[in-house]
């Protein structure tokens, strides 16, 4: 089969189209014949080696976290999953950039019917990621006033979806170029984040603040600024600069993987209740121009691969 893999750590140009066998699924895995994985920046620290403290990586190391896929071989001890089912799950140890991969029968939930499978592959980390934000971290409650920074991006649609969902009223920053499918996606504002500075364009105070984006630290100040006292700004990455005496609560957070929230998001899907935006679909031997596309901010929303 093919592989998308890196052999050493660098540039784009590391990752290479290998010819690979076929995985053998362990006793408590199934082998799933890939309908499409997706890009996730945070791939390019992986890829550059920035995540060697977090993620010990056997080289030649196959990309793809998130899968979408159907069961073609159960290992022996599987009792949830049966061959021919629609799949679509997280795989933390990787490998789903490819035409197979070998999965942990509990890390795949049965995939939406309700959107080409291959669409799926958008939803694991990207969907899990907005979900713990929204509804572990910053509690959302209905008539807060949201701000979505980083809207425009794989997680960002997603959040404002669910943002809404909870009953907030949710602020949404974004490029001119993301502004209208943002706004389709339920923003009640879209504020465009290339005019100006955030504080002349949101004038009230914010309750929950969802950051998106890696920020500095004098993006990270002013972002506090715009939450109320005793509001509380949610990092899906790292904050530079100590929030110091600030009022507000700043809290950072990882994403797990939780197979439940997933089939929650799947059922939201199903129920027409929540958008996938695929921004655009490739072939995986175009992973690394993706790669290169993503470094240069050419991207936007989710991108998916497909074998």
């Amino acid at each position: 089969m093919r592989a998308a893999r890196i052999h050493r750590y660098g540039d784009a140009s590391v990752i290479r189209l290998d010819d690979v066998p076929v995985p053998t699924p362990g006793p408590d895995e199934v082998l799933i014949r890939v309908a499409a994985t997706s890009f996730n920046p945070s791939e390019i620290g992986l890829r550059r080696g920035l995540l060697r403290g977090v993620f010990a990586l056997d080289l030649p190391y196959t990309l793809g976290w998130d899968v979408a896929g159907t069961v073609v071989e159960v290992g022996r001890d599987v009792r949830t999953r049966a061959v021919g089912d629609r799949v679509v799950g997280r795989i933390d140890s990787g490998g789903a950039a490819a035409e197979y991969v070998a999965a942990d029968a509990n890390s795949i939930v049965p995939a939406p019917e309700t959107v080409p499978l291959s669409h799926a592959a958008a939803m694991p980390i990207a969907g899990v990621t907005a979900w713990q934000a929204v509804y572990e971290q910053a509690e959302i409650r209905p008539g807060q006033r949201v701000l979505v920074n980083g809207a425009g991006g794989g997680i960002g649609g997603y959040a404002v979806q669910l943002a809404r969902l909870a009953g907030g009223h949710v602020i949404a920053t974004a490029s001119p170029r993301s502004a209208t499918i943002v706004r389709g996606l339920g923003a009640d504002e879209v504020v465009d984040y290339t005019a100006g500075t955030l504080g002349e364009a949101v004038t009230e105070p914010v309750d929950v603040l969802l950051n998106l984006i890696p920020v500095g630290a004098e993006r990270t100040a002013e972002l506090l600024a715009l939450v109320r006292r005793d509001g509380v700004l949610v990092s899906a990455t790292a904050l530079a600069g100590a929030p110091g005496e600030s009022p507000v609560r700043a809290l950072h957070f990882v994403v797990r993987n939780d197979p439940e929230q997933l089939s929650a998001l799947v059922k939201l899907v199903d129920a027409g209740e929540l958008r996938l935006d695929i921004a655009a679909s490739r072939p995986l031997a175009e992973l690394a121009e993706v790669h290169r596309d993503a470094e240069s901010g050419r991207t936007r929303g989710k991108t998916i691969l497909v074998p």
